[in-house]
């Protein structure tokens, strides 16, 4: 990994600028496009489909709720998720995490493990959060990759995923607890 990998947290619409909002953008289209499993599977996309998306995200950021972390690499939006928590007082303890994309170009340096582990410590020190939730793909090696940094699968809804037809995937719920 690069020693100009750069993360930052946004807890506030305000702080999500056009430009930022395009890269977001641009980085979404362009995993999804290549076949990763963040949130839209029907392909291709463009920004009409991640644009609303992004708005439904950022227009929620809050320091207590929600939270948007990316990851720059010279000075290039390189990745970035979503943690997020409900107030519910019964459930208001854990979070979970959305929409975490790596660009294909960049994958294998390091740099998904390194936001992981800032989304791991943010959840923690400054949520207040005591475990994560995901659900991921199955069938495209996210259970290994989230193993390898101590997430645990704890279940499985089995082909509840339909790519294509032909083409259903189990989607796989993840913990990671403690944190």
């Amino acid at each position: 990994m690069s020693d100009s990998l750069s993360l930052q947290q946004y807890t506030s619409s305000a702080e999500v600028t056009p430009a930022l909002h395009r890269d977001l953008s641009l980085c979404w289209i362009e995993v999804s496009n290549a076949g990763g499993a963040a949130g839209f599977p029907f392909l291709p996309i463009d920004e009409s489909h991640t644009a609303p998306a992004l708005r439904a995200i950022t227009d929620t950021l809050s320091p207590t709720t929600s939270r948007l972390l990316t990851a720059r690499l010279d000075d290039r939006l390189v990745g970035w998720l979503n943690v997020r928590r409900d107030p519910f007082a019964l459930i208001s303890h854990w979070g979970t995490l959305h929409h975490v994309q790596t660009l294909p170009t960049c994958q294998g340096r390091g740099i998904g493990t390194t936001l992981m582990n800032e989304a791991r410590r943010v959840a923690r020190d400054d949520m207040g959060l005591e475990q994560l939730h995901l659900a991921a793909r199955g069938g495209a090696g996210l259970e290994e990759f989230y193993g390898r940094l101590g997430w645990k699968e704890i279940g499985r809804w089995p082909d509840a995923l339909r790519l294509a037809p032909g083409d259903d995937r189990d989607e796989v719920l993840m913990l990671l607890k403690p944190l």
